[in-house]
């Protein structure tokens, strides 16, 4: 077991003498190995590909069969009954169990992109400009049907809310090479009408680990941040007397107990701190170039959007921030699939392209894992009337297509393949625990034995079940 109790940072410290004041002095010279440190690791294990994660979360289940699986044999089927040889028994969900499965060709047209010859829907113009630049999987499996538990899963490596999400666990192990911004932050879109896709706080959450890892989410508002200002009234350095004095309580109290959540407490204290000066600094786009808002579309200039969260994603790549993690809901397309799907793709496209373009346009995309999906896919029946322009999709665990890009990921590649159908895995299958395993390798962390003591349990995010290295994507 590689992960320590965070209480033995504390020992260590004491029992070699070493004070805090020399580690910030190692810091200047080494900064990612004292990020590990830090984070009280002997982490990574070997040479990471990737410094960071950018992971574009397309929350509701995008449709593989309209964006990226081509299947152009299902039109001989359309409006045939699902094979059971092609099913096999597999689960429905409520919404389509009681009706006839019968089949929905694909509705978009494609074509090749790129040297890689990747196909690509019409729908995702600007993805198929960078499909050079990026690794297809269109192997993925998951176990979940619904939304929240395969999200759970998809984001946390387990179906039931509780467990540490992705992105804690990368905070956990790599600890941050800023010191003014949390090692994790989440940003979700502002979308144009109301969502009625919920997105719960365990999406980013620490579960058991130290809250310290848990993602700080970015709000779309006047205050990102809440409670971060300055009651009206109250001077800057009076403030800043407060806290020194409340981390002196924190500090006798930690070592009088030995309690991990008040060394949470007092980093969080200073973090906020910080963050009153670097987060209006962030968020504060006014001094980009026209030339970005171009390349990100128009969407970009209004704050909260999809758009406008790439951009900050990139400014918080080149600040340093390990984990960036973006949502954008409403991919739940189970009715409307003509208009309801290209609504997803308008808000999307354009800037999840600008945003490889921009990475490597700056030199960090090399450095960069980024990563594109959502929790399951869609299933090759229609929903409701298949042939009519309200049809939709439902809910499909057993394949679905994500990307990659970045940090290591071989580009212009396409990975795994699926029946004719779009039903099953029919080549190299990459369950969501292999892509968890892939993605902490990148980062230069053994998932084997990457682990968290709980309740007597070595806890892992890949679990205990059999997972892999996604080699064959790696350069």
């Amino acid at each position: 077991m590689l992960a320590m109790n965070p209480l033995s940072r504390r020992h260590f410290l004491n029992q070699t003498g070493l004070n805090l004041g020399a580690i910030a002095l190692g810091n200047l010279m080494r900064q990612e190995s004292q990020a590990s440190a830090l984070s009280g690791l002997d982490l990574p294990t070997f040479a990471p590909k990737a410094k960071r994660v950018i992971f574009l979360t397309q929350s509701g289940g995008p449709s593989q069969l309209e964006l990226f699986d081509h299947k152009p044999g299902l039109m001989k089927w359309a409006g045939v009954e699902l094979p059971e040889s092609i099913r096999q028994g597999q689960r429905l969900t409520t919404m389509t169990s009681n009706q006839r499965q019968l089949i929905l060709p694909g509705i978009t047209q494609f074509s090749r992109h790129g040297k890689s010859g990747a196909t690509v829907s019409e729908w995702l113009p600007h993805t198929g400009s960078v499909a050079d630049e990026l690794c297809f999987i269109k192997s993925m499996v998951t176990d979940q049907i619904n939304h929240a538990p395969a999200m759970t899963k998809f984001l946390t490596g387990h179906q039931l809310a509780g467990r540490p999400s992705f992105g804690a666990w990368a905070s956990y192990g790599l600890g941050s090479l800023n010191q003014n911004l949390p090692d994790y932050l989440v940003l979700i879109s502002k979308m144009k009408r109301p969502s009625d896709q919920p997105l719960y706080d365990h999406y980013w959450g620490s579960g058991f680990l130290p809250s310290r890892y848990q993602g700080v989410k970015l709000r779309n508002a006047k205050d990102p941040v809440l409670y971060l200002r300055d009651p009206d009234g109250l001077p800057r350095e009076r403030r800043r007397g407060m806290l020194d004095g409340l981390e002196e309580l924190n500090t006798m109290r930690l070592e009088k107990t030995g309690d991990p959540e008040i060394a949470t407490r007092i980093r969080q204290y200073e973090m906020a701190f910080r963050m009153q000066t670097s987060i209006p600094e962030l968020n504060d786009i006014s001094d980009e170039p026209e030339s970005t808002f171009e390349l990100y579309g128009p969407d970009s200039r209004r704050p909260g959007s999809y758009a406008a969260n790439c951009v900050l994603a990139r400014r918080l790549a080149e600040r340093g921030v390990r984990f960036i993690q973006l949502f954008h809901p409403d991919w739940d397309h189970h009715s409307r699939l003509p208009s309801w799907c290209t609504a997803r793709c308008r808000d999307t496209d354009q800037p999840s392209a600008a945003l490889i373009k921009d990475l490597k346009l700056r030199g960090l995309l090399d450095e960069t894992l980024v990563i594109w999906g959502g929790e399951f896919g869609r299933g090759a029946a229609g929903q409701g009337k298949w042939d009519s322009p309200e049809a939709g999709r439902d809910h499909h665990p057993r394949c679905f297509t994500i990307w990659m890009a970045g940090g290591g990921i071989k580009p212009g590649t396409t990975y795994g393949a699926t029946d004719d159908f779009s039903y099953n895995v029919a080549e190299n299958p990459v369950h969501v625990r292999d892509l968890h395993a892939t993605a902490l390798h990148l980062l230069g962390i053994d998932h084997e034995t990457f682990s968290h003591r709980f309740q007597g349990l070595d806890y892992k995010l890949t679990g205990v079940e059999p997972s892999r290295v996604v080699k064959e994507i790696l350069v």
